[in-house]
């Protein structure tokens, strides 16, 4: 579907005129509309927050299926580290029989979530926060799509100049969050847990690498997204 024909579709034909000088501008058509869909849910997104992407959508059903596998159909706690539109806590809080905190650095951003959850009924507990800093419980899940984009990396302006940096980049070649939160994370695991992170594309092996420094014997899992390039990884302890 091209951008003309989202907002065809899902704007109000009064406000059709004003979507379409936004999108000369170049705005995304998502923040134009408004919201977006986001594995059945509908998620509102403005620009404090990152646009959910399909590749997320993919971890989200990647990491349902694995808790699944692992935990069987017990109770699970789960927490999302820079939860931006806290689509994908909504969408394990709706799929999965379990507890989710949510939890971003950014205010403004947490604001946005909180709607989602109560759109889409998600009883989710929200924390403003850098990651595991300052976190004290013990989980059974850790799942993020942290910013992992290094600042030398060229993108696409329409993403350079709408979305928020903050949810972009990151320092060590788009490496730092991978560091900061698996060298924390065993204080917040349970002793049978999983972590999922969405990575860059050229990251899999370095990812892998912080994971084995910090989980020796855990089993570490690089995966493909939908055009089969490393996507995802996955830590099973």
């Amino acid at each position: 579907m091209t951008d003309i024909e989202y907002l065809n579709k899902y704007l109000p034909e009064e406000k059709l005129e004003d979507g379409l000088n936004k999108l000369k501008q170049g705005i995304p058509v998502q923040y134009i509309v408004g919201d977006i869909n986001f594995y059945g849910f509908n998620i509102k997104v403005n620009p404090n927050v990152l646009i959910p992407r399909p590749e997320t959508e993919l971890l989200v059903e990647k990491t349902i299926n694995y808790i699944k596998n692992y935990f069987g159909s017990i109770h699970v706690k789960v927490i999302d580290l820079g939860t931006g539109s806290g689509a994908i806590a909504i969408a394990l809080k709706k799929n999965l029989n379990c507890s989710v905190t949510a939890v971003d650095i950014s205010n403004d951003a947490l604001d946005v979530a909180r709607e989602n959850a109560c759109l889409n009924a998600a009883d989710i507990t929200f924390y403003e926060g850098d990651m595991l800093e300052n976190i004290t419980d013990k989980y059974d899940v850790i799942i993020s799509n942290p910013p992992y984009i290094s600042e030398e990396e060229k993108i696409e302006d329409i993403v350079k100049n709408n979305e928020p940096s903050i949810a972009l980049f990151a320092d060590n070649n788009g490496l730092m969050f991978y560091e900061k939160i698996l060298s924390k994370a065993s204080k917040n695991l349970n002793k049978k847990a999983i972590i999922a992170f969405e990575i860059g594309r050229n990251q899999g092996e370095a990812v892998k690498k912080i994971a084995k420094k910090y989980f020796p014997d855990a089993t570490i899992k690089i995966e493909k997204d939908y055009p089969g390039e490393d996507r995802f990884v996955f830590i099973f302890i």
